[in-house]
């Protein structure tokens, strides 16, 4: 039996989540987790570094060890919280907070910062982080790489989707146990809502999607959204906010001035809905269960719209399977750490276009 600590902040930037997962043999099991957020003054240089901004390396560094602070309060929170020790813990899986993805680039590349052996000297535990770059090295996507945290520990005999709907949303499309798992990012999730109600409202989410329930959705606005050429690119396939960012809605909005706020909101809404659902269509099984994480699985309004293009379905959070939902994405890098101590692949090159399967990460260690 061992005990492995998952650490993730996703694109959304609303938080750090430490997942404590025990494995047993061949069972892999989340236990407990906790989420801390990122004080007002980092979140904000981190937003600021998402894009070219003055002196940026000089703050990128700083930026880098301040993230890995935050990650080491959080993983001390949840020791103290289930009274484990630090010599209990076999390692941390830390993500890293991603700042810029670019795969597809000449040269494609990924940066992660949450320096990791500041964290292993702040916590006392040897820390495998940098999950990403191996997979670029072999021509890969670098993401997303939970598709085989999901085979693993959701997989059924029954065809399943696991959606992550984060600040971008990705699918994993497991249509049997012992098959190899689908997968690839649909599109933004929570990213253009978030900075769209941040940007009118001056809230940091909207709540239970109540505000783009308010109003009724720009139908030639959604065919605007859709129409980005990514959204026909074939899968291996991957993005993040350098691509979907405020001035890529801003340009899609040029000619819908007569829309309120509110009307553009319903409508970023349903796009991210929209895309999901035809991720799902476009499986290569009979699809009848489709499970949602992330922060979007909160929005009431989002699932309901997903739930709505999807009547065959069955639309539920992963808490039904047993993983609260803001636990998946952070239980999923503890296994990624658990693969890299016995040299299991963690990327699957069907979902990544990596040229073969490699052990993923690399170990810090605390003394």
């Amino acid at each position: 039996m061992s005990y492995y600590i998952g650490l993730m902040s996703g694109t959304s930037m609303d938080g750090v989540d430490a997942v404590l997962c025990q494995t047993q043999e061949t069972t892999f099991t989340t236990l407990d987790a906790i989420s801390i957020d990122y004080p007002a003054s980092l979140l904000g240089e981190l937003n600021a570094l998402c894009c070219t901004c003055e002196n940026e390396l000089n703050r990128t560094g700083q930026a880098d060890v301040q993230v890995a602070v935050e990650f080491a309060r959080a993983v001390n929170a949840l020791l103290d919280k289930t009274g484990l020790r630090a010599c209990d813990i076999s390692a941390i899986g830390s993500h890293g907070q991603t700042i810029r993805h670019f795969p597809d680039a000449g040269p494609g590349f990924t940066l992660q910062i949450g320096d990791p052996a500041t964290l292993a000297v702040l916590t006392g535990i040897p820390v495998v982080a940098d999950f990403r770059r191996k997979d670029i090295a072999l021509g890969g996507q670098g993401a997303p790489l939970a598709p085989g945290f999901h085979q693993a520990v959701f997989a059924a005999d029954e065809a399943r989707a696991i959606v992550n709907i984060g600040g971008i949303a990705n699918i994993s499309i497991l249509s049997s146990a012992g098959a190899t798992p689908q997968g690839y990012d649909t599109g933004p999730g929570n990213t253009l809502m978030d900075q769209w109600i941040a940007a009118h409202l001056q809230l940091p989410f909207d709540t239970n999607g109540q505000w783009a329930a308010s109003a009724g959705i720009s139908q030639p606005l959604l065919t605007r959204l859709l129409d980005d050429p990514y959204f026909s690119l074939p899968a291996p396939k991957s993005t993040g906010r350098e691509y979907f960012h405020a001035d890529w809605l801003q340009h899609c909005l040029t000619e819908f001035d007569s829309l309120c706020p509110a009307q553009v909101q319903a409508t970023l809404c349903q796009f991210t809905a929209t895309h999901i659902a035809d991720a799902v269509k476009k499986a290569e099984c009979d699809m009848r269960e489709v499970y949602v994480c992330g922060g979007g699985a909160f929005n009431r309004h989002l699932i309901k719209q997903i739930q709505a293009l999807l009547p065959a379905c069955t639309v539920a959070t992963t808490q039904a399977l047993g993983v609260h939902p803001q636990q998946v994405e952070g239980a999923a890098f503890a296994w990624l750490a658990h693969a890299y101590f016995n040299k299991q692949p963690g990327n699957i090159p069907a979902v990544t276009g990596a040229s073969r399967p490699a052990v993923l990460g690399g170990l810090y260690l605390p003394d």
